[in-house]
This record gives structure tokens, C-alpha cells and sequence, in this order.
């Protein structure tokens, strides 16, 4: 296999497991507040990214870092073609994370509702914003960009209800189940309309097959997490949610592989082979580290979380 190839798969691989575990996060600083009732519950609630949401953000850094090492062409067209919206993301990761770290700090009830309000905004914002942008650089136009931002919105929201359904117990993990639901009445059409759409204009069955059966096989798994989720089989369900975002990472990057961006190929886009032979052991030696590290904080905190006495 070529570097370049190598490095395209880690690359998509990485942003792939950036929208896997940071899409549950931002779907539960969205739902937040509509699945708790008082602040223990809503303690409860956040508490379920506490511990993991800082770390799934790693994964955008080292994404785009490697997309800086390995394909600076890709890297700069990227954000120069979306500057804007990429910078709205960066502020809606900023402000989220502030009202994370500062709710715990604060012990005053309208201060607790300026971080909550910083959380909602901040996860819808980026949640939004991700999906319009590649759907944007796949199909170009509005159209496209307004229909991936509403699959990647709903399918966070989809995911982060079906993780806090598995990660709480009592009222919250019920109305969890119930706001799931409510999420796929949504996911689910806008997947059926965007994700067959990801290869390009042109591409067929035989043109373009990995594309095709990845978007379709996406649509399946979320129809399967959608009536897993109304049997109860949450762990299930988020396997299932988890596997449709996977699939639409590897349809997206199946098309993406013949031009990153338009005019441009993989291969032009990619530094020289003495910068990707190093970039390979140092990935080689360091990532190993960091998904063990990432993997034992999912161990550590696999229970479910029980509502605490609130505070006043």
C-alpha cells in the first residue's frame, strides 16, 4: 500500500471516530436540558460525557493535524474554501466547552442556565455545521449543505439520546428512550434522502459501488438502532447508531478518495514521501497509546449513573 493511501485511510479513520464519540457528546449537551427535570438530573445527564467528552475532542486535533502533515494542499483548500462555518464550529466547541468545565464552579441557578444554554448552543452548532460542510464539498450547494446538516444534527441528537439511555437509570434513561424516538421520526427520512446521494453526480452502481453500499448500509443500521431502541436493547441500539455513523464516515471517504476537494487529487495533495515515511512511525509508535489510554477511560467509567441529591 502507498503512503499516501496509508495516510488517506488514517485520516478518514480518525475523523470517522471523531464523529462517533463526539457525536454522542453533542448530542447530549442538545438534549440536556429535555431529559432532566432538576439539577441532579441534569447532572446526571451531563455526567455521562464528564469524564470522556475533553478526550473525544483529541480526536478532531489529531485528525486535522495529520491532515496538515500529510496532505497540506487538502488542509489549506479545506479551510479556506470554509472558513466561516469552520470557524463557527471552533466557537461552538469554545463556548461548550466553557459551559462544561464552569457549571460544576458556579452555584448560582442563572448562572447554571448561561452554561446551560452555552452547552445546548455549542453542541447544535458544530453538530450542524460538520454535516453541511462535507455534504457541501460532495455535492456543492445549499440544498445539499442544509440537507447534510440536518442528517448530521438529527443522527447526533439520534446517538446521544441511545447513549444516555445506556449510561443512566430511572426517569432520565425513559424520557432518554422516548427523545430518541423522537429524534428518528427525523434521522431517519433525512438519511434515506442524503446518504444515497454522497457519491457524486455521474457515479453509479458500477461507477461507484463502496460509496453506494456504505451510504445504504447506513440507512439499514439506523433503522435497526431505531427499533432497537423501542424494544429497550440499548446497548444494542447504540452499536447500531455507532455502526450507522461508521458507515457514512467510509461512504463519504470511499468518493472523497478520487478528489479530497474539486481539481484535486489524493496523491497531488500529499506531502513527500520522506515527510510520510516519518509521520508513519511516529503514528506507528504513539496511536497505539493514545486508543489503549482511550479505550481504559470507557472501562473505568462503563456504569450507569443513578441521580444524585440535587443542590440547591
Amino acid at each position: 500500500m502507498e503512503l499516501t493511501t496509508f495516510w488517506f485511510i488514517v485520516i478518514a479513520f480518525l475523523w470517522t471516530g471523531f464523529f462517533v464519540l463526539e457525536g454522542f457528546d453533542f448530542g447530549v449537551g442538545m438534549l440536556a436540558p429535555a431529559l432532566s427535570r432538576n439539577e441532579a438530573e441534569r447532572r446526571q445527564v451531563l455526567g455521562t460525557i464528564g469524564p470522556v467528552w475533553d478526550g473525544n475532542e483529541v480526536w478532531l486535533i489529531t485528525a486535522v493535524g495529520a491532515m496538515f502533515a500529510a496532505f497540506p494542499a487538502w488542509y489549506a483548500g479545506l479551510l479556506s474554501e470554509f472558513y466561516l462555518p469552520l470557524t463557527l464550529v471552533l466557537v461552538g466547541l469554545i463556548v461548550r466547552g466553557v459551559g462544561l468545565e464552569w457549571r460544576g464552579k458556579v452555584h448560582h441557578a442563572t448562572d447554571r442556565r448561561w452554561c446551560d444554554l452555552g452547552i445546548v448552543a455549542g453542541s447544535a452548532l458544530p453538530a450542524f455545521l460538520w454535516g453541511a460542510v462535507f455534504a457541501d464539498l460532495l455535492r456543492g450547494g445549499a440544498a445539499a449543505a442544509l440537507a447534510g446538516g440536518v442528517l448530521s444534527l438529527s443522527l447526533f441528537a439520534l446517538h446521544g439520546a441511545v447513549f444516555v439511555a445506556l449510561k443512566t437509570t430511572g426517569p432520565v434513561r425513559a424520557r432518554a428512550r422516548r427523545a430518541a424516538m423522537a429524534a428518528s421520526a427525523v434521522a431517519l427520512p433525512a438519511a434515506v434522502v442524503a446518504l444515497p446521494g454522497i457519491p457524486p453526480a455521474g457515479s453509479g452502481w458500477a461507477a461507484a459501488p463502496w460509496p453506494w453500499a456504505g451510504a445504504l448500509a447506513a440507512v439499514a443500521a439506523l433503522a435497526a438502532g431505531v427499533a432497537l431502541t423501542w424494544r429497550g436493547r440499548d446497548g444494542w441500539a447504540f452499536t447500531a447508531t455507532a455502526s450507522a455513523i461508521v458507515l457514512t464516515g467510509a461512504a463519504l471517504f470511499a468518493t472523497l478518495f478520487e478528489a479530497p476537494m474539486p481539481g484535486m487529487t489524493v496523491a497531488g495533495a500529499a506531502s513527500g514521501p520522506y515527510t510520510l515515511g516519518m509521520l508513519t512511525w511516529i503514528g506507528l509508535i504513539a496511536l497505539p497509546f493514545v486508543l489503549g489510554y482511550q479505550a481504559w477511560t470507557y472501562w473505568v467509567f462503563r456504569r450507569r449513573l443513578v441521580a444524585e441529591v440535587s443542590r440547591a
